[in-house]
Parts: C-alpha cells; structure tokens; sequence
C-alpha cells in the first residue's frame, strides 16, 4: 500500500484527462481535487492551498502561466508542474522560468507523471522542514547567535539563562569551533549589561611585551611609543563583559596581574601612579584543561579558582549530532542571503553523509563547509559533490558498499577508516535503539571490542541506555 500523502490539484479543460490523473494518483494515496479551467483553477487556489498543481498550459478560458503566477502570488511554497503539447514545449520552459516545478510533454508515461510529482512532493516537505527549522531557531533552540536542541546544548542554555543576571565569573571550557565566543556574548546579551560594551580579547594573539597595556592601558611616555594616552580593554568594557580568550595563554606574570585586578577591581595603566576602578563582569574561555595546567604550575591556582566560579563545558558537534539540521538550515539560510545564491536546503544523502562525519573542527568546520557548498551551488539543494570533506563518506551515505575512487589529490586512508567505522557504529547503535549487545551482534564482533571502539573513537549520547549484560553507560573518551 502507497505511503504517499498531499494536496494535489489537477487543471485540465479535457475531462478525460483530469479523471485519467485524478484516478491514478489517488491510488498513489495522494488527495484529489479538480478544476475543469482556468477560472475553477484561480478559484479553488483563493480557497486553499495545495502542496501540488498539475495544470494544463492551453485552456479555453485561460492559461497555465496565470495560474502559476497566481499560485506563487497567494501560496509561494505550492510547486507547480504544467502540461504541454509537444509543440510548446518553448511556452513550457518559459513556465520552468518563471519558477513551475517541472513539465510534462503529452502524451507521457504515467511512469514520468509519478516521478515528477514524487519529485515535487519532496522540495515542499524540504520547503516545509526549512520552515519549521526556522521557527525552532527563532524560538526555543536559539538563545542570541547560539542554537541547539539537543540535551547537552539545552543544559548549556540553562545555566546561562541562570547566572545572566550576576556578575559572577564564568570560565567557558571546550574544543576548538564549539561556539565559546557566542556563548559569551549569549551570557552578555541576557544579563543587565546588554546595552554596555562587550569586548574580547585573544590572550594568546597579543605579544607579551604589549599585553599589559592592552589590557590596562598606559600613560605618554610610559615607553617608547607611547605617544599619547591609551585606554586599555578592562576600562573599554566598564560596567559590559569582558571575555579573556585563551586564557590559558597568559604569561605567569600577566596572570599575577589579573588576579589582583579581578580582586581590587581596581587596574593601574602601565607608567601610571593612581589606579582607577572598573566595574567588569569576566568570562573566561580556553580549549585547554585549566586543572592539568595548575598540576604543571604553567597557570595560577589562585587564579583558577576566582575565574573558575561558574563552569561551563561547550559539547563538540560529534555529541550533538541532533542539532545538525539546525545549524545546516541556518547556514544555508546565512549565507544563501551573503553571497545571492538561491539554495534552500540540502539534499538527503548530504545530511546523511554530515551525520555520520567527525567534525573536528565542530561547528567553525561545518559553518566553512556550508560557506563553501553555498557558493559553488547550481542547484535549490546542496550535492555531496560541494563537500569534498564527506568524499570517504559518499558510499555509506549512498546506503552502497562501494569502493570510492581515489581523488587525483589523494586521501588519508586512515581518517576514511575511521569515518567509515563510526558510521557503521552509529547506524547499528540507531538500528537496535541504543542496545550496545544487540549492535555488537548486528557488526558481529564481541561486546567487549564494541564498547572499546565505542570509546575509542568518543561515541557519547546514543541512547545510551543500559543493556542486560552490562551496567555502565557507553564511556567517554
């Protein structure tokens, strides 16, 4: 039995042809309606909306690009597919322009009407799913410029909506590309300091030499060079936010410093005599562990702690696999809209392929790989060609189990392996609902050598529910 659902109206001033189709897509499951014109067609379309319309380009009583303009005028997401006799099909394509879905040529196979209109029935559910991805990020899975879903970025959102309000320091912890900068700025826009500066500063991109006056400020004459008073970044940001990037850059006796101006809040200009207070709210961000480098004296212990208030853990994109068709439709979105380009989404075997990929460099990678698609796009959807990232990936995502062509520029064997291995992982693990004995089965390996590939390769937050044989949750690596 057909699985197929949707509006469809049928436009046709044959009445042979309008029951023709009406009777074989019905039993493809579809909904029927039918207008005889031209003028039924325009009235129905003031009615309703259809996700479908097949109409006919040559009727007595008008044409099929009135009714397509129409359509696009009162509902912009119905597609529309127009029929033509063979001797017009230059009117057709003057249609495709003027932005129907497709053609039919008569007379034509019922095998091409089926795929045209399967066709047609996938970019309105995409065009639907784009829509309702846009109201979740403008909604309750965006919080500023940060969105997620997923559990571990909601437990992110929750303790930000929490401490916005204070002027407790918060240290941002997580890898490179997770977002640590925006949910700085997330932290600052809810809290009583949004309309206050926000600045942030890259401890480990300023010269040790430079960075106290950067920080601090100076006086003329402080050193040479110093032609002229110099504001430093902690008087910039009073009474807003400051955010020490890569803090665990700082020089020791830089963070010396720090801690007595976090303790004082009080910061001396370099060559200057008075100090002067500041009323700054500190977030603290590195991608390193800030404890490891207390245990190695290469950062304060004292300085730890009056940062370390309020921790923070940005989840890499590997741990948030659910949030990635949010992040793809709001990159499509952004830069679709920066470069002129009019894509819409990205095709299914692109997801899938983005599902089953690492992402090392987490979200930044995903926001470039996006960037990069977008721009060289010809099509409404993003190919798995414009990802030259996923190529090792093509095959599973394909669902084949084919050996891919090596590239002319070459590729890392072991990288693909390794891809190849997750996918596979995580497919079994999606396939027996999260029971690690059952999956182990499925790839035919012993538990033991599943959950140690598990943890080797950091596969967390697969429903990671407990199996009979075995009481602990899937490790973290």
């Amino acid at each position: 039995m057909s699985t197929r659902t949707g509006d469809i109206l049928i436009v046709d001033d044959e009445r042979s042809m309008r029951e023709f189709l009406g009777i074989y897509l019905r039993r493809e499951g579809y909904r029927i309606e039918t207008a005889q014109g031209a003028t039924e067609a325009l009235a129905a379309l003031k009615v309703r909306a259809f996700d479908v319309v097949v109409t006919d380009l040559r009727m007595p009583d008008g044409d099929g690009l009135t009714i397509l303009n129409e359509s696009k005028r009162l509902h912009p997401d119905t597609e529309v597919v127009v029929v033509t006799a063979f001797s017009t099909t230059e009117t057709a394509i003057a249609a495709m322009k003027a932005g129907a879905h497709d053609y039919l040529t008569k007379p034509f196979k019922i095998d091409e009407v089926s795929l045209v209109i399967e066709r047609a029935m996938e970019k309105r559910r995409l065009a639907r799913e784009n829509v309702a991805l846009r109201d979740e990020i403008k909604g309750r899975y965006k919080l500023d410029r940060l969105l997620g879903k997923s559990p571990p970025m909601q437990r992110v959102f929750d303790v930000l909506r929490k401490v916005a309000s204070t002027r407790t320091s918060v240290l941002l912890i997580g890898e490179s590309g997770t977002g640590k900068e925006l949910a700085a700025r997330a932290l600052h826009e809810l809290s009583p300091r949004t309309d206050r500066p926000f600045v942030a500063v890259n401890c480990g991109a300023i010269p040790e030499t430079l960075l106290e006056s950067e920080l601090f400020g100076h006086v003329k004459g402080s050193f040479t060079g110093a032609t002229t008073d110099k504001q430093g970044l902690f008087e910039a940001a009073n009474c807003g936010t400051l955010l020490l990037d890569e803090v665990a850059d700082l020089p020791v006796a830089m963070q010396v410093k720090l801690l007595r101006v976090l303790q004082e809040r009080k910061v001396k200009p370099v060559g200057g005599i008075s100090e002067r207070e500041v009323d700054v709210r500190i977030v603290a961000a590195t991608n390193r562990d800030l404890e490891a480098e207390v245990e190695k004296a290469t950062f304060r212990q004292d300085l730890f702690y009056r940062l370390n208030v309020i921790q923070i853990r940005l989840p890499p994109l590997r741990e948030r696999r659910e949030d990635l068709p949010l992040l793809v439709e709001h990159f499509v979105r952004k830069f679709s809209a920066e470069h002129g380009r009019p894509v819409v989404g990205a095709a299914p075997e692109v997801m899938s392929a983005l599902m089953a990929y690492h992402f090392p460099g987490n979200v930044r990678e995903l926001e470039n790989m996006i960037e990069r698609a977008v721009t060289l796009a010809t099509s409404d959807y993003l190919a798995i060609d414009a990802f030259p990232n996923l190529a090792g990936l093509r095959a599973v995502a394909a669902g084949a189990a084919t050996v891919e062509q090596i590239p002319d520029e070459g590729l890392d064997l072991e990288h693909h392996l390794e891809e190849y291995e997750r996918t596979l992982l995580i497919k079994a693990l999606e396939r027996t609902s999260g029971n690690r004995t059952e999956a182990a089965r499925l790839l035919r390996v012993s538990f033991r050598s599943m959950r140690y590939r598990l943890s080797k390769l950091g596969i967390t937050g697969i429903d990671a529910g407990l199996d009979a044989g075995d009481r602990s949750p899937i490790p973290d690596s």
